[in-house]
């Protein structure tokens, strides 16, 4: 039936095409005007109809809308009335707002616009949409893999990979891959991050590294702010433990004589400071020792150094106090100049590793110094020898670190986070920093 229907249909509308065999038919010339239809492109003059209202003048309204001079508003011109999409035009705008930092030389904000050498994981997904009166689609910036020295990153990825489990340690399943601190104070701005290293990401062992920023004593200028690092040695089998205690216990003790430690440092009184400091690290080595043995452990396994600055809120005291016990470093930037041996000139800034150190709870007594008073502009740096070994050897590291922490300005926490990760091979250990930002002239 379907076919009889078609058949039925074209006999009865005929050929759709002319037939090319009869002469006085022939297809259109595309290229000659067709006189015999009107062109729909001229305009006609326009006949008022008798039965219909002049569609020039609409009823109700008094504008010709025929005339050249009316014209309805163009959607692409901006209304300079519209407060709305004035706001939206500064809120995308791109250029710097004044007085911005500079951009960190090597980095870009630029997004590649394709897989890097240093790009992990599957590519972005689309961009998000925002609602609403002037909406546009942005990208999110994406950081990446950190920076690395050297043409090719180091073999490890720089990400987390194996956690440890809670049935095996409680305590090291519990213990964050990263932290990330910070605070302000009046002229002083501090970050402080600390990051699992590769090989214990690998091996699906904690973070020994621990750090504490911790304000002192009564508020107000005469209160201390307390910046330490500890680093677990690594073979001891619950240093993730100890590093956390001690950072915990070094608060508490040096927390009971903060008055005198404040005065000592105002008056520049080193023997007073050095006395006050072993008789808090001393009960920090007891009190550890004793929290190994409650829970059956030998205190040996708790090993940890302890590094610490003591730094007086009062804006007048400009001289820093340091305490440490073992390893780890301290280094001053000044005026783009990197100062490696600050506190100990013996051992800091050689670049090399050494797995002979001082530990808590074994030792009971700290190193203790009153550091120059410090300058505006100043940024000093407190870490663990998972920085403190790289920064010495790797001038690559020096060179970003320098640039990234040396702008006038301390860069946001995520993004200090992402400058402390810098890699160099060879240097797979966990990494911890507090660093102390002065204020500029």
């Amino acid at each position: 039936m379907e076919n009889d229907m078609n058949a039925a249909g074209r006999s009865r509308t005929g050929p759709r095409h002319p037939d090319t065999h009869r002469p006085d038919l022939r297809e259109p010339d595309l290229r000659e005007p067709d006189t015999r239809h009107p062109d729909l492109r001229q305009p006609e003059a326009w006949q008022p109809d008798p039965g219909h209202p002049d569609p020039g003048h609409p009823e109700g309204c008094q504008h010709d809308l025929r005339r050249a001079e009316f014209s309805w508003p163009d959607a692409r011109e901006p209304d300079p009335l519209d407060e709305t999409w004035q706001s939206v035009d500064l809120f995308f705008n791109d250029q710097p707002e004044p007085g911005a930092p500079a951009a960190v030389p090597g980095t870009s904000t630029a997004q590649p616009a394709g897989p890097t050498p240093l790009s992990y994981g599957p590519a972005p997904g689309p961009s998000p949409t925002a609602d609403g009166p002037g909406a546009r689609t942005g990208s999110v910036p994406v950081l990446g893999a950190p920076f690395h020295s050297g043409p090719k990153p180091p073999l490890y990825a720089p990400e987390p990979r194996e956690i440890p489990s809670v049935r095996e340690d409680p305590t090291a399943a519990l213990t964050p891959d990263t932290v990330v601190d910070g605070a302000g104070y009046g002229p002083l701005t501090v970050r402080a991050a600390s990051v699992r290293g590769d090989s214990h990401r690998y091996q699906g062992e904690p973070r020994q590294d621990s750090l504490a920023v911790v304000r002192l004593g009564v508020p107000g200028p005469d209160g201390l702010l307390l910046l330490a690092v500890a680093d677990g040695v690594g073979s001891a089998a619950r240093s993730h433990v100890g590093s956390q205690e001690a950072c915990r216990l070094a608060a508490m003790e040096l927390d009971a004589v903060s008055a005198e430690l404040a005065e000592t440092v105002r008056a520049g009184d080193r023997p007073g400071f050095a006395a006050l400091v072993d008789t808090a690290v001393g009960r920090v080595a007891t009190l550890l020792a004793h929290r190994a043995r409650e829970h059956g452990d030998d205190p040996a396994a708790y090993a940890t150094t302890l590094r610490a600055l003591l730094v007086p809120l009062d804006p007048r005291v400009r001289a820093r106090g340091f305490l440490a016990v073992g390893d780890g470093g301290t280094a001053l930037l000044r005026a783009g100049e990197w100062n490696l041996s600050l506190t100990d000139p013996e051992h800091d800034g050689d670049g090399m590793i050494d797995t002979r150190t001082a530990a808590l709870p074994h030792a009971h007594r700290a190193r203790a110094l009153l550091l120059a008073p410090a300058l505006p502009g100043d940024v000093l740096v407190l870490c663990t020898d998972g920085l403190s070994t790289p920064l010495a050897g790797d001038a690559g590291m020096r060179d970003f670190l320098r640039s990234g922490w040396g702008r006038g300005t301390a860069p946001a926490p995520a993004d200090f986070l992402w400058q402390l990760q810098y890699r160099v091979k060879s240097y797979d250990d966990d990494r911890t920093a507090v660093v102390l930002w002065e204020a500029g002239p």
